[in-house]
């Protein structure tokens, strides 16, 4: 499609000449996130500067029914800021602003382009913790956070996006502007609007303001990289960590090439790896009391021990944390750099993980692919990375497909699900009839309808094409 210069000098006239471009260069620039090499690019990318300027946006485009699409930082792995319909590009990336921090209710108003990892530090200086931390914590923001129901590493312990959102300011496809709940702890008032919003994936709503709960930030923490010789014994010991009564603050899995390639990617990280070990687990326990939380590591000790594992690495100093932790965090990096893959996001009972690692890897010999598999294992959240390698392109367009629908299926039959916190966006939609059904589907479709009428508020997300 294309939009007339009628439009245009209307959205000129919104956010002035400064903010509108129309640009091959900028277009393709706001065209593509992290989700494989996709480009998509919208016909116009307006960069408003508040949550009026947006509003007077979306009515412009429910007006004339231009397709829009929300965009953030454009670290997101499932193509959901992707404008696969062109029209308009509504960068966020001026509503920025951290707007107040409550430190008597422990609370905070951000806007949505306000980056995770800043946040975290900006709260943290007063005494304050903002738990949810993603991989990409320090480039994605909290717009992006809310619209997938980010999660991290901590997670496990403390929850992820929806678990500290109390309010939002957002935008209605008629460019309406609602506050959805209030900014208490309690809420049973009516609907739960706040929630809904949450994980829609920019397909409700623009969020243009949010209140979220903060904790008081504790002083100490225990951080341990335990190396297992079969990977699958590294699966098993999760869940028997926390049947012997501990709750870690993070539980990560690693298996023996996500290290691999991390440490080549990263030589400043410097790691001793048994040609033996399978994969790792990365645990780490959290506390004001030095004295309690290494009770809790011995007792992990003492699950661990029962399993075969090498020695086990105890992070005694900050920088020896920080390399691990970076070690853990740019596992994604690292892949993407080795080789061309598809990353998946399937998440199941913790007890589940040692079937869902060993069926992953049976279907990937079935249908001649690789897999390095890693992610959050406290909460049952492995990532998938099927590698491409040495394979043909015609057996990575045919053989692959029918690979991750059969890891879907695995997932959805050990009681699990398609994503844990990327969200489903444009690259997994057609594989939402295995996780709904039918019914289902158009339950949540007949939502988007009340919410969106016209379907101009990022079209072709979510749904399947077949559904649609």
């Amino acid at each position: 499609m294309s939009l007339n210069p009628e439009i245009l000098n209307k959205l000129t006239q919104i956010v002035g000449e400064n903010y509108i471009f129309t640009d091959i260069e900028t277009r393709n620039h706001y065209g593509h996130d992290e989700t494989e090499d996709y480009v998509f690019p919208p016909n116009v990318v307006v960069k408003p500067a508040n949550s009026n300027e947006v509003s007077q946006i979306i009515k412009v485009a429910n007006e004339y029914k231009i397709p829009t699409t929300p965009i953030g930082a454009r670290t997101g792995l499932s193509g959901g800021s992707l404008s696969i319909y062109e029209g308009i590009g509504l960068s966020l990336e001026r509503l920025n602003k951290i707007l107040e921090i409550d430190e008597q209710n422990l609370q905070v108003t951000v806007e949505p382009a306000v980056i995770t990892q800043v946040l975290r530090e900006t709260v943290a200086e007063k005494g304050l913790f903002y738990p949810v931390d993603p991989s990409s914590m320090g480039s994605c923001w909290i717009g992006g956070n809310i619209a997938e129901n980010s999660g991290g590493a901590r997670a496990v312990k403390y929850g992820v996006t929806k678990d500290y959102v109390l309010n939002l300011e957002v935008v209605l496809p008629n460019g309406d502007i609602i506050w959805t709940g209030a900014n208490t702890l309690k809420n049973s008032t009516g609907y739960n609007l706040t929630q809904l919003m949450i994980g829609s994936e920019g397909t409700l709503g623009v969020i243009t303001k949010a209140v979220l709960k903060l904790l008081p930030k504790n002083s100490h923490n225990v951080l341990m990289l335990v190396p297992f010789y079969k990977a699958q014994e590294a699966c098993e010991a999760v869940s028997a960590i926390f049947r012997a009564g501990i709750i870690p603050s993070a539980l990560e899995f690693m298996e023996r090439d996500a290290i691999d390639w991390t440490l080549k990617y990263h030589d400043d990280i410097s790691i001793n790896v048994d040609d033996k070990v399978q994969a790792h687990l990365l645990i780490e326990v959290d506390g004001n009391y030095p004295e309690i939380l290494m009770l809790e590591a011995e007792k992990i000790m003492s699950v661990v021990e029962q399993f075969e594992i090498d020695e086990v690495l105890f992070a005694d100093t900050e920088d020896t944390k920080k390399a691990l932790w970076k070690m853990r965090r740019s596992v994604a990096e690292a892949v993407k750099a080795n080789s061309i893959y598809k990353e998946e996001d399937t998440v199941v009972p913790r007890y589940m993980l040692p079937e869902l690692l060993t069926g992953i890897k049976r279907i990937g010999a079935k249908h001649g692919f690789k897999s390095v598999c890693y992610g959050h294992a406290g909460d049952g959240n492995l990532h998938v990375n099927i590698i491409k390698g040495d394979m043909t392109d015609d057996n990575w367009q045919t053989q692959v497909p029918i690979g991750i629908r059969e890891i879907f299926e695995l997932t959805v039959s050990l009681k699990g699900t398609l994503s844990g916190e990327h969200g489903i966006g444009y690259v997994q939609k057609n594989f939402m009839d295995i996780a709904f059904s039918r019914s289902h589907l158009e339950l949540m479709e007949s939502i988007k309808r009340v919410f969106d009428p016209n379907n101009i508020l990022n079209p072709g997300k979510i749904f399947p094409d077949h559904l649609t």
